[in-house]
């Protein structure tokens, strides 16, 4: 997971929301990834999407069986629906995620029986660590939001004045 978290700052340190993801094989690292949606202006660039496919192209093979992946959010459906397509057989998650989580908040689709794979889940890794990291990123969004509220609020009052006639 501590890899995960150092992918997440890794987003964090381009603007993006700090959520990192790693794949494991055998004890090695075989995909990493981190957010990168604005940056690619692409909404499937999530952290668990580019590193299972960093994964897949490591070891040539789109099924990652035998794999663990580590996230620092609990996975969105179309990430636990690329982790069930994967095959990957382990998840761990750092946060859950009460807005989007699907591997046991707002649904668990990662071991939903109808599927023709299910993956074990250990939720909860370090989850202070990367909840806290969110809520400082999340933080500082809504201070430069209401900074720039301020600015133009006070450019309108005092910069924007007809001239006295």
């Amino acid at each position: 997971m501590r890899e995960a978290l150092q992918e997440a700052a890794k987003a964090e340190a381009i603007g993006e929301v700090p959520i990192g993801a790693v794949v494991v094989f055998d004890g090695d690292v075989i995909g990493r990834g981190h957010n990168r949606r604005e940056c690619d202006q692409q909404g499937s660039a999530h952290a668990e999407m580019i590193a299972i496919e960093e994964a897949c192209r490591t070891i040539g093979s789109w099924r990652l069986e035998e794999c663990t992946i580590y996230v620092t959010l609990e996975p969105c459906p179309m990430c636990a629906g690329a982790i069930i397509q994967s095959r990957i057989d382990h998840v761990v998650f750092a946060a859950w995620d009460p807005k989007a989580g699907c591997c046991g908040t707002l649904m668990n689709l990662v071991q939903d029986e109808r599927f023709n794979h299910q993956a074990s889940l250990s939720a909860g890794v370090l989850e202070e660590e990367s909840a806290e990291m969110l809520r400082q990123f999340f933080r500082g969004i809504r201070q430069k939001k209401k900074e720039a509220k301020r600015r133009e609020t006070e450019s309108n009052l005092f910069g924007n004045r007809p001239d006295d006639e």
